[in-house]
């Protein structure tokens, strides 16, 4: 089974593979603002709210926190769509 984008940060970043991280952890390992992974946060709410989950486990939470961990993936398709929000420190 593929690693999810949370996965895949926490592998980076030599964390627990399922440890769920809050922005401002995100922050302080990616270096990007945490004002800018609060933005991308919003999105994803927004995104939940108006389409609905497509993954019926999913709370908004979850989708909201995925779209972060997508978004400072470089790999990724968020990241081509959030970027500008990605500021560094």
């Amino acid at each position: 089974m593929p690693l999810t984008y949370k996965q895949k940060f926490n592998k980076k970043y030599k964390q627990p593979l399922n440890k769920s991280n809050s922005l401002s952890d995100i922050s302080r390992l990616t270096g990007f603002k945490k004002s800018g992974l609060q933005t991308i946060y919003n999105k994803g709410t927004g995104a939940f709210k108006t389409a609905g989950p497509s993954r019926p486990n999913m709370n908004i939470q979850s989708w909201s926190y995925g779209r972060v961990y997508a978004a400072v993936n470089p790999s990724s398709k968020a990241y081509k769509i959030d970027k500008k929000h990605l500021i560094k420190k």
